[in-house]
C-alpha cells in the first residue's frame, strides 16, 4: 500500500451509502470488533451487493464470516502508528521510507486506506454450524507472528488451508473483489488499490465517514 502508485489514483467519489452488513442476515457476522455504533459491520453497498454474490458461488454449507468492514480514519491512524512504532522499535536502524514501506505491508497508510473508505473487508469462511475453516492463520496474524503464512500464496500451507484459501479467493473473485496479497483475509472493491489492479483510470470511493463514528482520540 506504501507504493505510490496507490496513492497516485484519483478518487471520483460515487456516493454510495455505508450500509449494515446485518441488516437482513444475509451475512453472518464475528462481533469481535464490535464498537458502540456498528461500524466494523458496514460497507459500501456496491461491496455489499458483491459479497452477496461471492456467498451463492461458494460450495453448499459453507458461508462467508465479516470480521471486519468500515474502519473510521481516526481509527485506521491510530493501528498504523501502533504498528509503525513496534516496527520502529525493532528497527531503529530503519529510515522513514523503509519503516513506511513495511509498516504499510500489513496497516494500510491512513490517507488511502480501503477500510477506510468502506471499501474493503476483512473476512474468512465458516461451515454451516459457524465454525470457521482452517485457512493456515488466524484473521489479522501479522507476517511476524504467522512467519509470512499470513500472505495468502504463502508457501507451507497445508493441503487443507490451500484449498479453503483457494475456495474463498475463487468466489471473491469471480464477484469482482481483489485480494492484498499479504493478507489472505483482505479485500477489497472501488477503492485505490482495486483500481491499481484492475487496471481503472479512477477509484469509485474516497474516505467514508458515519455519523457519531469518526471521532478522533
Amino acid at each position: 500500500m506504501s507504493d505510490p502508485r496507490v496513492a497516485a489514483v484519483p478518487v471520483t467519489e460515487n456516493g454510495e451509502p455505508l450500509v449494515d452488513v446485518r441488516a437482513d442476515g444475509a451475512l453472518r457476522c464475528d462481533d469481535s470488533r464490535t464498537d458502540p455504533v456498528g461500524a466494523f459491520a458496514c460497507l459500501r453497498s456496491g461491496v455489499v451487493d458483491r459479497l452477496l454474490h461471492a456467498q451463492v458461488l461458494l460450495p453448499d454449507g459453507l458461508r462467508l464470516l465479516i470480521v471486519e468492514g468500515f474502519r473510521p480514519p481516526a481509527l485506521q491512524n491510530r493501528y498504523y502508528e501502533e504498528y509503525a512504532a513496534e516496527l520502529r522499535t525493532a528497527h531503529p536502524d530503519w529510515t522513514g521510507a523503509e519503516l513506511r514501506a513495511q509498516a504499510s505491508r500489513y496497516v494500510s497508510p491512513p490517507e488511502i486506506a480501503p477500510h477506510s473508505a468502506g471499501a474493503a473487508v476483512d473476512l474468512t469462511l465458516v461451515d454451516a454450524e459457524g465454525i470457521e475453516l482452517d485457512m493456515g492463520t488466524p484473521v489479522n496474524a501479522g507476517p511476524e507472528e504467522s512467519a509470512g503464512a499470513c500472505y495468502t500464496l504463502a508457501d507451507g500451507l497445508s493441503r487443507r488451508a490451500r484449498l479453503h484459501r483457494n475456495t474463498l479467493s475463487d468466489a471473491l473473485t469471480a464477484a469482482g473483489l481483489v485480494n492484498y496479497g499479504t493478507e489472505w483475509w483482505h479485500w477489497s472493491f472501488g477503492d485505490r488499490y482495486w483500481a491499481l489492479m484492475t487496471g481503472r483510470p479512477t477509484a469509485l470511493y474516497g474516505p467514508a465517514h458515519l455519523r457519531g463514528v469518526d471521532r478522533a482520540g
